[in-house]
């Protein structure tokens, strides 16, 4: 078997794909709890483009409103931590500011996704249009707050903890490692892999989903055996705000316990092309967000774990920064139809008018 290897490793040029194949079967599983941090933003923004487009709504603005979530967690974080103190509990290390900073996070970005709703749905403007809005207001106004509270206050809420699996559990042959992947978690990243499970059988396999899905094919049809589009398609679009709420905390409340101007840095976008990638379903959004992190994760483990050979000296040589644009490069390469065609749902982007009773 080592004989076929090195056989294999030894052939100009395509020895050095299989070089790569290998180190990536090699360095993933100790890695996997990196891999599924980087993927949690990305799979919970993509399931706020699935349920909203799913519905017939297009939503570009899952960067606002992730930038807009983590901001207000961040902000409402260090304005509590003071006040209400921030002694965390042996779980999860959460405390009282932490969590009234999460439920903030969240009704800000409920908020902005009702904006997008109601100049999507209610005033019929372009979506895209809505989107990059949204995107670009979220951007400005939390960079140019962020400049001005950051300088007054050097105080921190902390962030959610990670959770210890028992040894028992990942010395475990051949398994162990995917124990260590799902458990050795915050809150945020194993409600994201519990909220993947629940919307992805919702919206196949109960009524909610049946309607979501008329509604994205054909609103008109579905209209007339009784479903309310517009109430339907505001309700999706705030869930989705929800879940795209989940991923801005998670960058400020578990990833870290800071704010950056600017730090979704394009994830929003990304987990678009995770909805699309995943075929507008729960689990291949969660799939391509693991693929696309993957790649985001591997130049910190060429840092600690270089490959040997040919291999290790060309990975070592590159840049940093190739590494840091690995991610946007693979998700173009993906788009771009290495996986096949993706078909959206047939109303997706189109708005939506009653017929006027005659």
């Amino acid at each position: 078997m080592d004989a076929l290897v090195n056989a294999l490793y030894a052939i100009p040029i395509v020895g050095l794909v299989f070089q790569f194949a290998g180190y990536l079967v090699a360095i993933i599983p100790p890695i996997s709890p990196i891999i599924l941090r980087g993927a949690t933003p990305l799979a919970l923004g993509g399931m706020c483009g699935v349920v909203s487009e799913r519905s017939g709504v297009v939503n570009i603005g899952i960067e606002g409103t992730m930038l807009a979530s983590a901001f207000t967690g961040w902000v409402v974080g260090v304005a509590l931590a003071p006040v209400l103190g921030s002694t965390p509990i042996a779980l999860f290390g959460i405390t009282l500011p932490l969590l009234l900073a999460l439920v903030a996070s969240l009704l800000v970005a409920l908020a902005v996704s009702y904006l997008h709703a109601w100049l999507s749905i209610t005033v019929r403007a372009d979506q895209i249009i809505s989107g990059t809005i949204i995107n670009i207001a979220a951007a400005g106004v939390t960079g140019y707050l962020n400049t001005l509270i950051s300088k007054n206050s050097p105080t921190s809420a902390g962030s959610f903890a990670l959770f210890t699996p028992p040894t028992a559990l990942t010395n475990l042959p051949i398994v162990g490692w995917l124990f260590n992947m799902v458990l050795n978690q915050g809150p945020i990243t194993m409600s994201m892999l519990v909220l993947v499970v629940i919307t992805q059988v919702m919206l196949f396999r109960s009524r909610w989903g049946l309607r979501t899905r008329a509604v994205g094919e054909h609103p008109r049809a579905a209209e007339t055996v009784g479903i309310d589009v517009i109430r339907l398609r505001y309700r999706n679009v705030l869930i989705g705000g929800l879940f795209a709420g989940l991923a801005g905390a998670y960058l400020s409340m578990e990833a870290t316990n800071s704010f950056q101007a600017n730090m979704t840095a394009g994830r929003g976008f990304i987990a678009l092309a995770a909805m699309i990638v995943g075929r507008w379903t729960p689990v291949g959004a969660l799939g391509a967000a693991l693929l696309f992190a993957t790649f985001q994760s591997l130049g910190q483990a060429i840092a600690f774990a270089p490959p040997g050979g040919e291999l290790g000296v060309l990975m070592t040589a590159m840049p940093s920064q190739i590494y840091d644009a690995l991610p946007y490069l693979v998700t173009i390469i993906v788009l771009a139809g290495v996986v096949g065609r993706s078909i959206a749902p047939a109303a997706d982007g189109q708005p939506y008018e009653r017929e006027s009773a005659t």
